[in-house]
């Protein structure tokens, strides 16, 4: 089901900005595809006004404008990726190690609940992705928060999460990765129960390792399908699904 639909309750361009945020990410736009206000508008049920409100919250991290022609989904290049998932993996893995050493018991359940409820709701976890749509439900974002870091955490949200979560659809699509990517999340929830920060770290570096491995070959199998078609439709070839994946990092 699109997250595009008529805002009905709350801040309009709050509301705007978070399902733009899973419209995007979960692939119902392409990367470098072009958004028309109007079409927005119209579908979200609101005037322009928020709608460019939410658009500019969302530039650097989503989006791009270009003058003279408008606003575009952010397209990274494989490089722009690879460097991003280095940077993420010392970032998290750093943040994983300060988790283990501050993580309180109410943390802990709460992790484990978090985790039982994504492994017992096929709308999040299943043959064909793991999905998780909102900053309440994201794993990782829960394991900084428990670091009790704010610039760390800050450093990752600002860009660097939108622009992930974008890509992890590509991710996801790959046999087997979704299970993979949970279970190495009851691991990281483990080593982190036994407050042991190296465990903590190595784990998280090692899911962080994985997922990019996986969105390497997505990245591969993307370039080799654009060539057997004799280069028609590159973008199109590339794209992330239409239709709401799940998140395999």
């Amino acid at each position: 089901m699109s997250a595009i639909i008529p805002i009905s309750v709350g801040s309009l361009a709050e509301e705007a900005f978070t399902k733009l945020v899973q419209a995007i990410t979960a692939g119902e736009f392409k990367p470098g595809e072009r958004l028309s206000e109007a079409h927005l508008a119209r579908q979200l049920g609101i005037s322009r006004g928020p709608l460019r409100e939410a658009l500019g919250r969302l530039e650097g991290k989503l989006v791009e404008r270009t003058p003279r022609v408008g606003v575009r989904v952010i397209a990274l290049s494989r490089p722009d990726l690879d460097q991003l998932l280095t940077i993420r993996e010392a970032l998290e893995g750093m943040g994983c190690r300060l988790a283990a050493q501050r993580v309180t018991d109410r943390d802990i359940r709460q992790l484990t609940d978090l985790l039982a409820n994504h492994g017992s709701d096929p709308k999040v976890l299943n043959a064909k992705g793991y999905f998780q749509r909102t900053s309440d439900d994201d794993f990782h974002l829960q394991i900084m928060r428990c670091a009790r870091n704010e610039r760390l955490e800050a450093l990752l949200m600002e860009g660097l999460y939108y622009q992930l979560r974008l890509y992890r659809y590509q991710s996801s699509e790959r046999p087997g990765r979704a299970q993979q990517a949970y279970d190495e999340h009851v691991e990281i929830v483990r080593a982190l129960s036994a407050r042991d920060p190296d465990r903590a770290e190595q784990a998280m570096r090692r899911h962080i390792r994985h997922a990019h491995a996986s969105l390497a070959g997505a990245f591969v199998e993307a370039a080799a399908t654009s060539r057997s078609t004799g280069g028609r439709s590159v973008a199109r070839q590339a794209r992330l699904p239409r239709r709401v994946r799940a998140a395999g990092f």
